[in-house]
């Protein structure tokens, strides 16, 4: 069968899967649709949590990163699993014992206020919806290339999936589904980079593969160094340089790990288990299975880059393989090279900046005449030759029409560089939408709960019905997928760019308030609401200067990926310099401060 029919397939059978689990797990009540019922085992809920924390940013967008980056994108990886090491220490078992819905719950409860549940409500929003962007970007990108539709048509089908089975189960559904979907994902994941490891170095582990010898007797990283040094691309050998400093690098991995451990729809995977025990437990199985995922990311990043290089350098545009005119239709890559000789640059996405002096977007040709596409193209080498020097590798690439796909695209497309059979390319498509439709659901319902829940409910109308709660919650969801899906439709930057953000947001927004709301019993209310007010009002102003309004980053030379850890910074300090001025809370709410760190002693 054709890759298309496969992936129909694949696609579909998966899809009714996620369908049936869904209608068997429906819910009629608020704690079976927000926590589901409290009552998901351990493992189980470690797998449900993996599928809802490895996303679309994880799946797709990982081993592009580390394509892309070389060695530096190991700080994605260094942050996001070191935050889970923390989430599962720190705070996942006294939050459980604390035994509510939500983070916005904790929030309003332990800080005795409605105001600081507001506040945490539109935090959460603002995460949430800064997170899910990416998710529905990542569904549309896998539809687009693979059921040979519109990006955007395929951003449309995900919002359709992933409202039906988040309203009609809940949390309840939910959980289950992202237990089918971590088994598709990593399945999907693991099988191509297998096969790729076995055809390139004869190895059948991936891990090991990375460092074993190609078959004309070169080790693989070796071969990557020596291509990219003649090419140009010295600096993807090195360990951290240019905007990676180690300023950058040190902020950017604890702003993923603080973030990590500040994202309300990871945190309220630990309220669905039944015991304090169990929510420990959890945080141990959904590292495993994480592991598994992230352990194999830098081996499918090096076959990936290998690939796309051996099948395009030196390739005139008559030449190019069968995989760069599949995802050709997509525009998600493009060959600036049309025989005239001239490199054809759109001026609004080629033109260098100071952040950002080679951008890996795509360059689309515009309605420009090729006097303007000229100048466009002089400008672009006058500016190379300033930085890098005429005869750089990468003036020499450029020049030859060839320029790197949207990173997003490359572990989606390795298998076809790689010529693997049919029915591997299509069950990747499977496992990408398995990982974006997962998060996508778990954020619908963080959204959905902080305003169903924790605004309407607790703040509007607490006197609301069990229906009337659903009903509110349900519509929210619906609201929410039509929200996510403009954001997916008008994405504000690549898969993981975008979930980065989330996490410095979580980071300089809820975390600082957990911590110090679980092991400090003196910190009251205003102190702890303008220290999220704060955190993440600093952190997002300087995201959408310096990413979208071209402010040069003013904060010690710290990127729009870091900036969370200083709006992390800024709100301990708020909080912890306002405290002493401020009266402590009540004895009722120490009491339960106290009370969630006592261990159980003899608990099941």
């Amino acid at each position: 069968m054709s890759t298309q029919a496969w992936t129909f397939v694949f696609v579909g059978a998966s899809f009714a899967l996620y369908l049936f689990i869904a209608w068997c797990s429906r819910v009629r009540d608020t704690k079976g649709f927000y926590v589901a019922g409290q009552g998901v085992p351990a493992a189980a809920n470690g797998m449900a949590t993996a599928a809802d924390w490895m996303s679309a940013a994880s799946f797709i967008g990982m081993a592009g990163i580390i394509s892309f980056l070389g060695y530096a994108g190991g700080v994605y990886l260094m942050g996001w699993t070191g935050g889970y090491v923390l989430l599962a220490l720190l705070l996942a078992p006294y939050l459980r014992k604390f035994g509510r819905y939500t983070v916005p719950d904790f929030i309003g409860d332990r800080y005795e206020s409605n105001v600081a549940r507001v506040v945490a409500v539109i935090c959460a929003l603002f995460v949430s919806f800064t997170y899910v962007a990416g998710q529905m970007r990542g569904v549309g990108i896998v539809f687009s290339r693979f059921l040979e539709v519109d990006v955007n048509v395929g951003v449309v089908i995900g919002m359709a999936i992933v409202f039906i089975y988040a309203t009609l189960g809940g949390m309840k559904g939910i959980t289950w589904t992202q237990v089918a979907q971590y088994w598709v994902l990593i399945t999907a994941y693991l099988i191509p980079a297998i096969a790729i490891s076995i055809k390139l170095t004869g190895n059948p582990i991936p891990q090991v593969g990375l460092g074993s010898e190609l078959a004309d007797g070169v080790p693989l990283l070796a071969k990557l160094d020596a291509i990219h040094k003649d090419l140009g691309f010295a600096a993807y050998t090195e360990s951290f340089t240019g905007k990676w400093d180690r300023v950058n690098v040190f902020c950017a991995v604890l702003a993923l790990m603080a973030g990590t451990a500040g994202l309300p729809h990871v945190i309220v995977r630990f309220y669905t288990v039944k015991t304090v025990k169990a929510a420990r437990w959890s945080g141990f199985w959904a590292l495993f299975f994480i592991s598994i995922l992230y352990l194999t990311a830098p081996a499918v990043g090096a076959f990936a880059r290998y690939f796309m290089i051996d099948s395009l350098h030196g390739k005139t545009e008559q030449q190019l393989p069968d995989w760069y005119h599949s995802w050709e239709r997509t525009g998600l890559i493009a060959w600036l090279d049309d025989g005239d000789g001239k490199v054809e640059y759109h001026p609004k996405v080629a033109k260098p900046t100071a952040e950002n002096p080679i951008r890996n977007e795509l360059y689309r040709r515009g309605s420009l005449s090729l006097t303007e596409f000229e100048a466009i193209r002089l400008e672009h080498q006058r500016w190379l030759k300033k930085e890098r020097g005429a005869e750089s590798g990468y003036a020499k690439l450029l020049a030859a029409g060839c320029d790197g796909p949207d990173r997003d695209i490359m572990v989606l497309a390795t298998p076809e560089m790689a010529e693997l059979m049919s029915w591997i390319i299509a069950l990747v498509a499977a496992g990408g939408l398995a990982a974006a439709l997962s998060t996508a659901s778990g954020l619908l319902l963080v959204i959905s709960s902080s305003v169903a829940h924790d605004l309407y409910y607790r703040v509007l109308d607490p006197s609301a019905t069990e229906r009337q709660r659903l009903f509110v919650g349900r519509s929210v969801i619906g609201v929410a997928v039509v929200v996510a899906g403009l954001f997916g439709i008008f994405p504000p930057g690549f898969v993981s760019e975008v979930v980065a953000f989330a996490f410095g947001l979580a980071a300089a927004s809820f975390f600082p308030a957990i911590v110090l709301g679980i092991f400090s019993k003196r910190v009251p209310t205003v102190p702890a609401t303008l220290g999220m007010t704060v955190g993440i009002g600093f952190t997002a102003c300087y995201i959408i200067g310096v990413r979208y309004a071209d402010m040069s980053p003013w904060c010690f030379g710290i990127g729009a990926q870091g900036i969370g850890a200083v709006g992390m910074l800024f709100n301990f300090i708020v909080t912890l310099g306002l405290t002493p001025f401020f009266a402590p809370p009540s004895p009722e709410t120490q009491a339960m401060v106290e009370r969630i760190r006592e261990p159980d002693i003899g608990e099941p």
